[in-house]
């Protein structure tokens, strides 16, 4: 158990038998009122963003994530299929929870999951990936960029200067070109 006080970005709650993270606490003292804490949650089942007032000292559930490290293989029915790189077991994980970090999966990717029990709540990239750029399509006009497709199909604006068969270093976070390997 935690309080409203002791809320911090990046930390687990339970409300309503509901896993939420939390984005940002703010501590709100008003002139004639009593002081609360405002906060922003986003639940880990959705991509559902809310926003929630808690009263000072409000106790509440924090819920603790295990961290595991997985290894890409291949797409599987409606999920894909990873390996725990610690245990050697293998872990479907459905779409929805990789949503659009889809766009950034080749197989021998390492990422890290977010389990509570068996259930897992969220995936995170590396921030990082060097890709090959499977093809460009010509110039923008005016903006000195063009757009390539990556080896996983990504679609990325890039540098003139980047041809089919480059290997680039791409923000994952972002979805931005950072360097030519």
């Amino acid at each position: 158990m935690v309080t409203s006080n002791q809320l911090a970005p990046g930390m687990t709650i339970s409300l309503n038998n509901k896993l939420y993270r939390v984005e940002s606490s703010v501590k709100v003292t008003v002139p004639k009122g009593t002081p609360f804490i405002k906060t922003k949650l986003k639940e880990l089942d959705g991509s559902e963003m809310i926003e929630k007032n808690f009263k000072l000292n409000q106790p509440l559930k924090d819920v603790s994530l295990v961290e595991r490290r997985l290894e890409f293989l291949y797409p599987e029915g409606e999920g894909y299929l990873f390996l725990d790189v610690v245990i050697l077991d293998q872990v479907l994980i459905p779409s929805h929870v990789v949503a659009d970090k889809v766009n950034f999966l080749k197989e021998g990717v390492e990422l890290k999951a977010f389990f509570y029990g068996d259930t897992i709540f969220s995936v995170e990239l590396p921030q990082f990936l060097e890709l090959m750029v499977a093809k460009t399509q010509s110039e923008e006009e005016g903006d000195g960029t063009k757009i390539a497709i990556l080896e996983t199909g990504a679609k990325i604006e890039v540098p003139p200067f980047i041809e089919t068969g480059d290997i680039i270093k791409v923000d994952t976070k972002t979805d931005e070109y950072i360097q030519r390997v």
